[in-house]
């Protein structure tokens, strides 16, 4: 909705407000045009109902008002005597409307001191659900939101598992852009497996202020950008989601805006230098392991395990590659990737399109190399262990439209490519059809601008034109676990209006969360952890246990000396 509509809607919003309730301010001894003011007739209802001013702030926030609006239908037909249970049925399922009833057909009375206390157990509870209920949504929306890590892409820094508090403050909260939606979920509604919201009406971007901007190597929880799936990790495809209903993702900052960036052989690089990483990120790559005998379990326990196994080696004879067509066959029927070379063989890995392919190029599976995921300090620390002669970073080279921004023109590969200017608010780039496709879904889909290419000219919005001018800045996201992790490399830029928080501390960690209740064991070293900071991660748990006691053992003997005194 833009400015236009919005104004129309508060409008109607008022007049509705004014028509269904006008006669009721009146009885209440106030005048009736009183109900017609935006803003100040909510704070004549406030005193009409007996309830606190600052409720108006709760009518104005997004999802919160969902809530408080019932309850202030409920609270104004109570005023003027409507206690029954019938009445409250027939002012929730008519959407308030009810109260055009009670304002023109009923000959009511205003109870000005009327109890406030609910008359029944169930009212008492219904009363304190709600509130409940109410106070945990800000907190959510606004201050701290739970998360758990879904997949291995941060792993060594954060692990499956791990339950996270993001804190929405440091960056700024994101107001809620999706109006009507259901409190404390996401994008779909638990048990019933539907979404929890409704496209339409949609509020402008707006971000409240932080006390940081986000830095190169934060871990930053975001909305991806890509999301077209129903449900996260669902194969179905083709939902378009609100910015803020989309599936939350969390990664490490690499990239900010004004950055040209590059990766080179699995390297950050940013404006030409190497990126340096913060003490806590232990980055993973795929590593060719080389011994002088078999990859045994031995070899394998010491590379961590069949988790981080990422394929075997196969070897070619050096004179199968001088066959007729032998190395255009390589090339579009294979997905070799190559790792070293010998005086005999070429050494590679990944797959053939057909049994026959790696027949006629005469390959064989070499049983003392293989492909392991780790770190390059866990790499070195293996050379000399049960016979493990050499250890090489795994490197992939064989560029494909695969990466970001999918243009035969533009191909790289996970490791390698670049350089990528992330664009800055306000920065104005020339526009050429060979760096058109990195900006394409910026201005189409992030800044919602029609965009057409007619021959030689590009258009936007209609106009013919050789250079944009970004109205928001863009981020660069990439996990840990280079090989096993889906981001920015694939599908590119992070919006600044995608940004949801930063991660602070980790309050349960369970090991084997995606196996099942009965597989699960809980990380107790991870327990009450903060997530960044300089050396290794701190348990607090026992801090926090120490201070629970305390505080029962205080309020234990606090009310037994305030009973004596009784």
């Amino acid at each position: 909705m833009n400015g236009t509509q919005w104004l129309i809607f508060i409008v109607v919003i008022q007049v509705i407000h004014f028509l269904g309730t006008w006669k009721l301010y009146i009885k209440a001894g106030r005048k009736g045009w009183e109900a017609a003011i935006p803003v100040y007739n909510a704070i004549v209802l406030m005193k009409i109902i007996n309830r606190p001013k600052w409720w108006v702030i709760l009518l104005f926030i997004p999802i919160i008002n969902l809530l408080m609006f019932p309850v202030i239908w409920v609270e104004t037909i109570r005023s003027f005597g409507k206690n029954s249970l019938l009445d409250t049925w027939l002012v929730l399922l008519s959407f308030g409307f009810y109260t055009y009833y009670v304002n023109y057909a009923l000959d009511v009375t205003y109870i000005e001191n009327r109890s406030l206390q609910p008359k029944t157990v169930a009212g008492e509870w219904v009363s304190s659900i709600v509130f409940a209920i109410v106070a945990a949504s800000i907190v959510h929306t606004y201050f701290v939101q739970p998360y758990v890590i879904p997949t291995s892409s941060l792993e060594k820094t954060l692990l499956v598992g791990d339950f996270l508090f993001v804190s929405k403050f440091h960056y700024g909260a994101r107001t809620p852009m999706t109006t009507i939606a259901a409190p404390m979920v996401h994008d779909t509604l638990p048990v019933l497996g539907v979404k929890s919201y409704l496209t339409k009406p949609q509020l402008p971007y707006f971000r409240l202020p932080g006390f940081k901007k986000v830095k190169k190597n934060d871990i930053v929880v975001f909305s991806w950008p890509a999301d077209t799936v129903y449900q996260f990790f669902k194969k179905d495809k083709g939902v378009i989601k609100p910015v803020d209903k989309k599936s939350n993702y969390v990664k490490r900052c690499v990239g900010t805006p004004g950055d040209s960036l590059s990766v080179i052989n699995g390297d950050v690089f940013i404006n030409g230098k190497k990126l340096a990483l913060s003490y806590r990120a232990k980055p993973q790559f795929y590593h060719t392991v080389v011994a002088d005998k078999d990859i045994d379990n031995t070899i394998i326990d010491l590379a961590g395990g069949m988790q981080n196994y990422a394929g075997g080696i196969i070897k070619i004879p050096k004179e199968a590659l001088l066959q007729d067509k032998a190395e255009e066959i390589l090339k579009t029927r294979t997905s070799l990737e190559f790792i070293k070379s010998d005086a005999t063989y070429n050494y590679y890995t990944g797959n053939f399109s057909a049994n026959n392919v790696a027949s006629f190029l005469k390959a064989e599976n070499v049983k003392n190399m293989a492909l392991f995921n780790m770190t390059d300090a866990e790499a070195a620390a293996l050379v000399g262990k049960s016979g493990i002669t050499e250890v090489l970073r795994f490197s992939e080279h064989n560029a494909s439209t695969a990466v970001f921004p999918q243009n035969k023109n533009l191909e790289g590969t996970v490791d390698n490519f670049g350089p990528v200017y992330l664009p800055e608010k306000g920065q104005t780039v020339k526009l050429t059809l060979e760096n058109l496709p990195y900006y394409k879904k910026i201005i189409r889909d992030y800044e919602h601008h029609t965009l057409s290419v007619s021959g030689n000219q590009i258009k936007i919005d209609g106009a013919t034109t050789d250079q944009y001018t970004f109205t928001q800045g863009y981020y660069w996201m990439m996990g840990d676990n280079r090989h096993r992790s889906e981001d920015s490399r694939i599908w590119g830029y992070v919006p600044e209006d995608h940004i949801v928080g930063t991660p602070i501390f980790i309050w349960m960690s369970i090991d084997h969360f995606t196996e099942g209740f009965k597989n699960w064991n809980i990380r107790w070293e991870r327990v009450f952890t903060t997530v960044s900071g300089d050396g290794e991660p701190t348990s607090y748990f026992k801090y926090f246990l120490i201070l629970l006691v305390a505080y029962f053992g205080f309020d234990y003997f606090r009310k037994k000396k305030k009973a004596k005194k009784e």
